[in-house]
């Protein structure tokens, strides 16, 4: 019976990411049947589907959606007020007429950004200041939202927050993770690379690919360099003493920018009270819009819903003119229909999520636990590999299983394998290498990541065309990072 279920289990999940994949059906529509379905052969009653997987499941990322609105309707606002349009015009006149160097400094941005950063809101709020760049020097909206994800995943990489588990479950230490996550960095940073002139090629863009290769290389060189230096040249209390100038620095940031942030409210204060002429142009100040709740957000943990809050407040006040409030009326109407789809994308996600994993609660009617996730583990046990060539073989052909919150998915049941996995006996570092190396495909190309869903929408491109696009280079990433895991740890 078993069997049976776990072949029914994984025929539906198959059936419907083709589905997905191929664009035969929308996964609007194919996410839900797919939770429903699935809980159905693993043995959930029908009573608990509609009140976990449908009920629950549908709220399960209200936060991510939430934050989605907000963010929104601070886009929507700077796109009235003519914000937006007017940041566009300076972007492209201070960043010059290189689309792909503009596209490899925002890449770089972003990474620097996402070692610390995390969550939807801040992805919206670095998004609102990057895209229009790309845009402004012509780079296409499906490239946009590609380097976006490429920059995101890469700083997640260095992102030590991720790495908790790691050290908390597998019992790695810093020392033996950091190596392969830089590799894996360089690496990433390689894909994107290639990425980035592919598709700005596709979009019509004049490309030296000689003049390319030469300031690639460079830019590798000088890393491996700078990382090589600090991590085998440098003593340990220089390295202390370079980690404590920078704090030190940071500090003394933090206090500039909350007391820039004070200046610029009283800016906008002074100029309504005083400028009786108020120019049908936005001030220079309204710049500020999208920056305040980022630097709220990465310098004082500021929560995302009141940072965007106080975003909006300043785009209202630093572009305040006669009928001003039904803007700001309009723009917060306008932002939740606006991002609704991505919303509505969103309660099939967290179905999804609640039909493989379960609502997070013991359920007397489920002694020994959620039955769907009960029948996968089983069958993970079968497919662990004994060597290194088996290893890289079986997770590279399985590596389209982090889609879709498969089983190889960290924000599906991938934490869930890995303790199989590690059951089993597998190397702790080889664990590591398998989730971080196949998880380039799920943090970049995975449709159902609410941070696609969110891009797709800004950029006004299909979800499963990112995936499409994205995944060429993700999976060929994902092999290359198995190997170098098999090499440092089998």
């Amino acid at each position: 019976m078993e069997t049976f279920q776990l072949s029914l289990l994984i025929v539906i999940f198959l059936f419907f990411a083709l589905m997905m994949f191929f664009r035969k059906i929308p996964a609007l529509i194919a996410l839900p049947l797919m939770a429903f379905f699935i809980s159905l052969a693993g043995g959930i009653n029908f009573n608990d589907i509609i009140k976990y997987v449908i009920g629950e499941g549908s709220v399960k990322l209200f936060q991510a959606y939430t934050i989605a609105m907000f963010g929104s309707m601070l886009s929507v606002m700077m796109q009235k007020t003519g914000v937006a349009e007017a940041f566009i015009k300076k972007g492209a006149e201070l960043s010059g007429d290189n689309p792909w160097i503009i596209s490899i400094i925002m890449l770089f941005l972003i990474i620097s950004l996402f070692t610390t950063l995390g969550g939807l809101g801040a992805i919206i709020m670095v998004a609102t200041i990057v895209l229009p760049i790309m845009s402004s020097v012509g780079v296409g909206p499906m490239t946009s939202v590609g380097i976006f994800l490429f920059g995101l995943s890469i700083g997640g990489l260095l992102n030590v927050g991720n790495w908790a588990v790691y050290i908390s479950v597998m019992g790695l230490k810093v020392d033996e993770i950091r190596p392969f996550a830089m590799l894996m960095l360089f690496t990433s940073v390689i894909a994107a690379i290639i990425f980035i002139t592919i598709q700005l090629y596709k979009d019509g863009q004049d490309i030296k690919f000689k003049k390319i290769i030469i300031n690639s290389s460079l830019i590798i060189f000088i890393s491996l360099i700078l990382y090589n230096v600090y991590t085998n040249y440098l003593s340990t209390d220089t390295q202390k003493l370079i980690e404590n100038l920078l704090s030190d620095f940071g500090l003394a940031i933090k206090f500039i920018i909350i007391f820039g942030i004070i200046l610029l409210f009283l800016a906008a204060f002074v100029r309504i009270i005083f400028q009786k002429n108020v120019s049908q142009n936005p001030h220079w100040i309204s710049f500020f819009s999208p920056f305040i709740p980022l630097f709220l957000i990465l310098l004082y943990d500021v929560n995302f819903i009141a940072a965007f809050i106080l975003g909006l407040l300043f785009a209202f006040l630093s572009t305040y003119k006669k009928g001003s409030l039904n803007i700001f009326i309009r723009s917060c109407f306008e932002g939740g229909g606006v991002v609704m789809p991505a919303v509505a994308l969103m309660f099939g996600i967290g179905m999804l999520l609640v039909a493989i994993m379960g609502p997070g609660i013991e359920l007397k009617q489920y002694p020994n636990g959620w039955p769907v996730l009960n029948l996968i583990k089983p069958l993970m046990f079968k497919i662990v590999p004994t060597n290194a060539f088996s290893y890289v073989l079986t997770f590279t052909l399985a590596a389209p299983l982090a889609l879709y919150r498969g089983p190889l998915n960290v924000w599906g049941m991938g934490y869930g394998l890995a303790a199989v996995f590690l059951a089993s006996g597998m190397n702790p570092g080889a664990v590591m290498g398998l989730l971080l190396a196949v998880g380039q495909i799920q943090g970049i190309s995975d449709p159902t990541n609410t941070h696609n869903v969110w891009l797709a929408n800004e950029m006004r491109v299909d979800v499963q065309k990112v995936l499409w696009t994205t995944l060429p280079y993700t999976w060929m990433l994902a092999f290359v990072g198995l190997i170098i895991s098999a090499i440092m740890f089998l």
